[in-house]
């Protein structure tokens, strides 16, 4: 049977394929015993974002259930599951149909893995996963639920922040829809609580991230030259800041956001706002905008949580919520990468504080995307530095006594990949789970698995022999088209 992932993969992998794979693993399995992951870090696979189809069914169901078998015997402690809410509640407000995740996650349990379940209340391009039909019908009529910028253009990937209370939903607010939601999934899989299902994730914006949808647009040859920019222009978002301007005695600087930011695609620290000494996001204004644009980010964040944390409370699961690690331009003095994307974190200002606060106060965990990026990689240009960031974020966790969970951002699985990914969870980072991203046809290719399996293994059984481990033309699978590799969040 052909697994068909020509919308999520551009490719197509025969469910054959990873039989043959994991009845070699089998066989190289019974060699030794398992033994816990390194300091504990519990080991999940993505399943593929569009694991459940638009009308409710599984998508290649028989190549999931081969690809579920080859990583139970490779020793991978679970997987993850996007849950759509554009497909979940796709026809009208509290209708769900839950019926193909049900499926999906009965077939997990029978597997004998354990699951993490992502809420996902945004919308995803590729494979294309739109938010419900009716949310999407009020948009037209209402385009200022969606996130807009400086140029007016909409972001209709997922709903802005500023109608988190706002009852624009045929009467109700988002908070409530998305507490609804909640209550919905709970009930409807409570036979799986604390058993199979041991975390969830909570969507908190652009690709389920704690943060603005900054990084909109990309340079012709796909990379992020710029540093974004600020998401703050659509009707409720103005008003908001209109109000707290005049509240606190300052009127004119609630007109609008900055005038004097660049575009997208242009470098971000040459003059304007964030030029690195005598920058507006120096001055008493920038300090007020950027205080203002973080806060509204936070308590959205809170507010998300705090529901989520309330509804769960009385399972055995764990709650997450994903933070960006928006390194590009971190070795610069103001940061514009962060500040655009709402995390007020420059050279004079530790911006993940109060994120870390929000999570501690309502018993969440932090899940860091990027643990496969390593700064030897990085374009000098923009002066990233994913690392630093990284043990910057960990360390705020720490201090506030937040889990961190861990996921890769980009799909490639090459040596050194797998090298940095180690690195991180070997490493201060306190990293107890990570998630690698994602099951598809790319990730069971003879590029690809082989590495994977010694990945794993290495985690596994850091001393298992090299005679244990399988002969190259026994990980091999058939050859598979080229494909795009890009980001596989949920």
């Amino acid at each position: 049977m052909a697994w068909h992932t020509k919308s999520s993969f551009g490719v197509t992998l025969k469910a054959s394929n990873i039989r043959a794979e994991a009845a070699v693993i089998s066989e190289k399995a019974s060699k030794f015993t398992r033994t816990r992951p390194i300091d504990g870090v519990k080991l999940y696979v993505g399943l593929p974002l569009d694991t459940v189809s638009d009308s409710g069914t599984i998508n290649h169901a028989r190549a999931i259930s081969v690809g579920l078998k080859a990583l139970k015997l490779l020793g991978v402690d679970g997987v993850e599951l996007p849950v759509w809410w554009g497909i979940a509640e796709k026809q009208g407000m509290g209708k769900y149909d839950w019926t193909g995740y049900l499926a999906l996650v009965e077939m997990v349990r029978k597997m004998g893995l354990k699951l993490h379940v992502s809420l996902c209340f945004h919308a995803s391009k590729e494979p294309k996963i739109r938010l419900p039909e009716w949310v999407s019908r009020i948009g037209k009529s209402r385009p200022d639920i969606y996130f807009t910028d400086l140029s007016g253009q909409p972001y209709k990937d997922c709903l802005s922040i500023g109608v988190d209370d706002l009852p624009v939903l045929d009467g109700k607010t988002p908070i409530e829809v998305y507490n609804e939601f909640y209550k919905s999934f709970k009930s409807s899989f409570s036979a799986f609580m604390g058993s199979t299902i041991t975390g969830i994730s909570i969507g908190l914006g652009p690709d389920g991230e704690l943060r603005y949808p900054s990084h909109r647009q990309l340079a012709k040859d796909g990379s992020q030259r710029g540093a974004g920019e600020f998401q703050c222009y659509d009707k409720n978002m103005l008003s908001n800041l209109k109000q707290h301007a005049e509240k606190l005695g300052n009127p004119l600087w609630g007109l609008g956001g900055p005038h004097d930011t660049p575009g997208y695609d242009q470098s971000p620290i040459s003059n304007g706002f964030f030029t690195e000494h005598g920058g507006s996001w120096e001055t008493p204004y920038g300090d007020f905008f950027l205080s203002w644009y973080s806060s509204q980010l936070v308590s959205h964040g809170d507010r998300v949580l705090s529901l989520a944390a309330e509804t769960f409370k009385d399972v055995s699961i764990s709650v997450s919520g994903r933070v960006p690690l928006m390194h590009l331009w971190y070795r610069t003095r103001s940061h514009p990468s962060e500040l655009t994307a709402g995390i007020y974190n420059t050279v004079n200002r530790d911006g993940y504080e109060a994120i870390a606060e929000i999570f501690s106060r309502n018993s969440c965990n932090i899940i860091l995307p990027g643990m496969d990026l390593s700064d030897d990689h990085q374009p000098n240009e923009s002066r990233p530095s994913p690392e630093l960031l990284l043990a910057h974020i960990t360390s705020s966790c720490r201090k506030h006594g937040v889990g961190v969970s861990g996921q890769n951002l980009l799909v490639s699985g090459g040596p050194k990949v797998f090298e940095q990914i180690k690195k991180n969870l070997l490493n201060e980072n306190a990293i107890d789970l990570f998630t690698y991203q994602r099951m598809g046809a790319y990730f069971f290719s003879p590029e690809h698995f082989p590495s994977f399996t010694k990945f794993v293994r290495s985690l596994k059984q850091p001393n298992l022999r090299s005679d244990d481990l399988p002969l190259k033309d026994e990980e091999t699978a058939d050859s598979l088209p080229d494909m795009n590799l890009h980001r596989q969040v949920a």
